[in-house]
């Protein structure tokens, strides 16, 4: 479950093949692939001093250099100069931002400024200086421009929420997903899927292409208004006006992410802008639904004790809901705010992130029918449910599948950038990038996903769809202090921080990773082990004609369509 940061505006870019070529297969576990290309920082990285001003370097003087720490370019890191032309050029301004974001990465090194006009980011796209940012020294950022956007939608949930906030609400929240309540889920999703592929099914007796990313984000909808409200949106049937509203409100949270003024906060604009007075009564419905949702499970609750509920038999509990833990559980006693927003915030974060990964995934298997065969006799040989619903235990099995979502994770994060802000001076081990930079206490960054799951100092042919990959061991000595990526430290569903040295980070890392990876994960899984144990996926276009737009994730500009054909 993850959510979103801003950028220039919504764009778009055609999707580059990065899925035209078969990965090799037979690959001894755990062999030790090097960089065959050093990563190389900038010619001049270690005698560059900063930049007094985009294009001006800070002359050799002490007098000067003190002057120049009241500039945000004085850090010490290379400053994108040309970007404001870049943003006249066609081809930039018709991608997405995390794509010029990957040229300047390769130009000017894994920390460097983004300087376009009076607004200014610092880009970081090396793992080390993310391994920073993210756990040794995670007390030194806040969340930054997201609060200020996301809070309006998601008031102090666990993404936008300050330190206090956070440190407060997440234990509480994490203990909702306990071991007993994720297995009881995995009924929730494999009910869900099997609604799913009865709507396919019809389609491929029909022979009629489908809307593939829409109908998997229905199913989303569907199954965290269940697991979180213990709600039937009924999404994969028809759109009632709740379903609109809320997904005009995911609409809005992306528009707000990506567009580049927050003219929503100019005094009437929320009664005198077509789209922001929607946004007002989207939210008063939405609001109005999630109050009488809070208050009948106040009204009903049963104090109860995290051991109790870790053992109990969720098969024979009537609400099984987050919000009815958050309600129950003994010694918390949130306010129906703090709970409105914990629920508003797992509500678009959960939705949006695994609809996106199965949309990417089965977008990429389409590419590769091989792989996708490879797993279908995976499903076949270790679930037992003869419609392809596996049991959490069979999850763990299934390590094909979870890969190739992992892949597809690698390939298309969700999201592609995440945001942070130094609260306190900051200094960025040296890594890949030539030089420690020292970031002020104000500076926006962007940790560039796309930047870390692409790089090819840090991943062996990072275009090539290779679910196999996270076997192999993967190092690059050229990068000061990061542990490559080691198979062997990898002890959960997927590759995560911990295995990769913070080159992967699908769901965040350290202290503020995602609270609902696993659940992510095990839903994923489960839908893909349904879907493609009976049908056969093709894409009804050229892969090129898929084009990407961001947001809170990577969308595709005008769907997915996809040809169903029933396996015999």
């Amino acid at each position: 479950m993850r959510a979103c940061m801003p950028s220039y505006e919504v764009m778009r870019v055609h999707v580059a093949a990065t899925s035209s070529t078969t990965p090799r297969r037979n690959v001894a576990r755990h062999r030790c692939v090097r960089a065959r290309t050093a990563v190389k920082p900038p010619p001049s990285s270690e005698t560059y001093r900063g930049a007094l001003f985009p294009g001006v370097e800070v002359p050799d003087s002490p007098f000067v250099k003190s002057l120049a720490t009241v500039f945000p370019w004085g850090n010490g890191a290379r400053v994108t100069e040309r970007v404001l032309m870049d943003l006249l050029k066609p081809e930039v301004r018709a991608a997405p931002l995390f794509v010029p974001l990957y040229d300047y990465y390769r130009e000017y090194g894994g920390v460097y400024n983004l300087g376009a006009g009076p607004k200014w980011f610092v880009v970081v796209s090396d793992p080390v200086a993310v391994r920073t940012m993210f756990k040794d020294k995670a007390d030194d950022f806040s969340k930054g421009i997201l609060t200020d956007i996301m809070e309006p939608i998601m008031g102090d949930g666990l993404i936008p929420a300050n330190k206090e906030t956070w440190a407060k609400r997440r234990p509480v929240i994490g203990a909702g997903f306990h071991g007993a309540w994720l297995k009881h889920m995995c009924n929730l999703f494999g009910a869900s899927a099997m609604r799913l592929a009865e709507k396919l099914d019809v389609a491929a007796e029909k022979g009629t292409t489908v809307e593939l990313e829409g109908e998997l984000y229905a199913m989303a909808l569907d199954v965290i208004g269940k697991a979180v409200f213990n709600y039937e949106f009924g999404a994969l049937k028809q759109e009632t006006p709740i379903i609109k509203a809320v997904y005009r409100v995911l609409r809005e949270s992306e528009h707000r992410s990506t567009f580049p003024l927050q003219y929503w906060q100019i005094p009437g604009a929320m009664d005198l802008v077509p789209r922001q007075k929607q946004f007002k009564e989207d939210m008063k419905m939405i609001n109005e639904e999630l109050s009488t949702l809070i208050n009948s499970a106040i009204e009903s609750r049963n104090e109860t004790g995290l051991e109790e509920m870790e053992r109990r038999d969720y098969s024979n509990v009537e609400d099984a809901s987050l919000l009815r833990f958050l309600v129950d559980i003994r010694g918390d006693e949130a306010t129906s705010t703090q709970l409105r927003d914990d629920l508003m915030t797992m509500l678009i974060a959960g939705h949006e992130t695994t609809a996106a990964v199965l949309t990417w995934t089965l977008y990429l298997l389409a590419q590769h029918p091989e792989i996708m065969e490879e797993a279908v006799k995976e499903i076949e040989m270790c679930v037992e449910n003869a419609d392809g619903v596996p049991t959490p235990e069979e999850v763990r099995k299934l390590e094909k599948v979870r890969m190739i979502l992992a892949e597809g994770m690698r390939l298309y994060p969700a999201p592609p950038i995440l945001i942070r802000r130094a609260i306190k001076d900051v200094t960025l081990p040296r890594g890949g990038n030539g030089k420690e930079i020292t970031l002020k206490a104000g500076t926006d960054c962007f940790i560039a996903v796309w930047n870390l799951h692409r790089s090819p100092d840090l991943w062996e042919n990072p275009e090539k769809f290779d679910p196999s990959r996270f076997s192999r061991r993967f190092t690059n000595e050229a990068i000061e202090g990061w542990g490559g990526l080691n198979p062997d430290l990898m002890t959960g569903l997927y590759p995560n921080e911990q295995s990769t040295d913070f080159s992967y980070v699908p769901f965040g890392g350290g202290q503020r990773r995602c609270a609902g990876d696993q659940f992510a994960m095990l839903e994923a899984v489960t839908s893909l082990s349904v879907l493609l144990k009976k049908f056969k996926f093709e894409l009804d276009c050229p892969p090129n004609d898929v084009e990407m737009i961001t947001g809170a994730t990577i969308h595709t500009k005008k769907g997915l369509p996809m040809k169903i054909k029933r396996r015999e």
